[in-house]
């Protein structure tokens, strides 16, 4: 399911949560940070486990085919900013990250700009789900995208993943197609 957001119509940034509990009574901090050059082994490494969750592989699964395409694109538009990446992480531990894309399309009258965005691999490890950690994320990657002047931003979404979608703003989309070539 493809949804979009329309940053000029929220109205209030969502909260989100700051700590996760990690054992009864340890709150521990996470961090989120944006992703350098030097972190592309862990970018890498998320988005094979997105492509496993997402298309329900195991882990026997060859995605080496994928994995030298994701090297490949990482090096290409990660150093341009095209590509903006976060990791969260839990001490050195890494729990989540997400990514969000920049392209130009002809400016309309809804976007003069022409500026879009599109969300990706939005994604928290299974033991550190639904403690915000996806939610704090989407805020920074919408804070890039603020900081850009981009209004319309899109994604693709799980069923599991549609809720905090949702609760964060995004809307499906009713009038956009896609074809596969």
């Amino acid at each position: 399911m493809e949804v979009s957001i329309d940053l000029k119509k929220m109205q209030n940034k969502p909260e989100y949560m700051e700590e996760v509990q990690v054992e009864k009574n340890a709150p521990m901090k996470l961090t989120y940070r944006r992703a350098t050059m030097e972190d592309i082994d862990v970018l890498v490494e998320i988005r094979l486990e997105v492509l496993r969750a997402v298309n329900h592989l195991s882990e026997e699964e060859d995605l080496s085919h994928m994995e030298k395409a994701s090297y490949a694109y990482y090096r290409k538009f990660l150093p341009t900013d095209e590509h903006i990446a976060y990791i969260a992480r839990l001490g050195e531990e890494v729990v989540g990250g997400g990514s969000i894309g920049f392209y130009h399309i002809m400016p309309t009258y809804t976007n003069p700009t022409g500026t879009k965005a599109y969300i990706m691999n939005v994604y928290t490890r299974p033991e550190y789900r639904r403690q915000g950690i996806a939610f704090k994320t989407l805020d920074c990657l919408l804070e890039e995208a603020r900081n850009r002047g981009v209004d319309y931003i899109t994604l693709k979404s799980t069923l599991e993943g549609r809720k905090l979608y949702e609760s964060y703003g995004f809307q499906k989309m009713e009038r956009e197609m896609e074809i596969y070539l």
